[in-house]
């Protein structure tokens, strides 16, 4: 038995699935915060994100799926967090950052956190051998 909430997975699984179709159908806003260091075009990285959105959400909704979603929404989670780095790190550098920017950057980046310990616990419990993140095992130690 799950000691998921339900609707949350859900409501993760749906998030990631409509910010992915939204990679596609307005790809701009998207393309902006691509941090201009990295090698390639920001089109590439936009669509890689989208696509790789969509199918996680995917992944997610499905039980028999899930504990595939959980890690990859962990990885998807942990890959595009410099983008968001970089995007606040924009937005506050120009001086131009409206009060409810700045808490919108103070909230979404710490937040991510708790995003990703959720995620990796919908990989983790129905994986064997893989304890929580963050706390010690003893299993698999002599």
């Amino acid at each position: 038995m799950s000691s998921h909430n339900p609707a949350l997975t859900y409501s993760m699984a749906a998030a990631l699935s409509a910010m992915g179709v939204l990679h596609f159908a307005k790809p701009k806003p998207f393309e902006s915060i691509i941090p201009p260091q990295l090698p390639g075009s920001a089109r590439f990285y936009n669509f890689t994100s989208g696509a790789w959105e969509v199918v996680t959400g995917a992944l997610l909704a499905n039980p028999s799926t899930r504990p595939a979603g959980g890690l990859s929404a962990l990885a998807l989670l942990a890959a595009v967090w410099p983008a968001n780095f970089y995007q606040a790190y924009r937005d506050l550098e120009s001086g131009k950052a409206s009060t409810g920017k700045k808490i919108y950057h103070a909230v979404r980046l710490p937040l991510q956190i708790p995003v990703m310990r959720y995620a990796w616990s919908l990989y983790a419990e129905k994986t064997p051998n893989v304890g929580s993140l963050g706390k010690s095992s003893s299993r698999g130690r002599n």
